[in-house]
């Protein structure tokens, strides 16, 4: 009796052990709440500060501000685990027109996925729109983030703190 229990109290403790390492390889893998927040905050500064030429040449043709909401769902590398280990972000952005009107419902907007190269200059990728446009995204951006590449945003947030700075950005009339 006493060796089967010290063997079940053993396997125990090994399954135990196992499962807390699965867990803490998982986590490791992900990409952390942190990371991301910074990764958005970084893509939204280079899309808002991007000049109207750069954004011309992603098929965008303005001459006002933009203020853009963004949720990154991948980067390369994939495992990247800081801000300065990511040279390319893959992100979903929703950009809205500062100056055709001043109510975000009516605005002028572009949204989707997008590639950002981090560096200096940072480099914006964006597939071009119409037909073939779903191929176009896979060609952009890597196999592993294809699901996520055609889905929503999964959190409000990132759009609502975008319609507020829009509201501030834009003046009344």
């Amino acid at each position: 009796m006493i060796r089967t229990r010290r063997g079940l109290v053993a396997a125990i403790v090994t399954l135990a052990g196992l499962t807390l390492a699965g867990v803490m390889f998982f986590a490791g893998r992900q990409p952390s709440a942190q990371l991301n927040e910074e990764l958005a905050a970084q893509v939204t500064m280079i899309l808002e500060r991007a000049s109207t030429g750069e954004h011309h040449a992603h098929g965008h043709h303005f001459e006002s501000d933009v203020v853009c909401a963004v949720e990154p769902f991948g980067t390369e590398p994939a495992d990247a685990s800081s801000l300065v280990e990511v040279k390319w972000v893959y992100a979903r952005h929703l950009c809205a027109i500062t100056g055709e009107s001043s109510e975000w419902p009516v605005s002028v907007r572009a949204s989707g996925p997008i590639a950002v190269r981090l560096g200096i200059p940072p480099l914006i990728k964006v597939p071009e729109a119409g037909a073939g446009y779903p191929e176009r995204v896979r060609r952009l951006i890597p196999p592993r983030y294809h699901e996520e590449a055609f889905a929503g945003f999964s959190d409000d947030a990132a759009i609502e703190a975008a319609k507020q700075r829009f509201a501030q950005a834009t003046p009344a009339r």
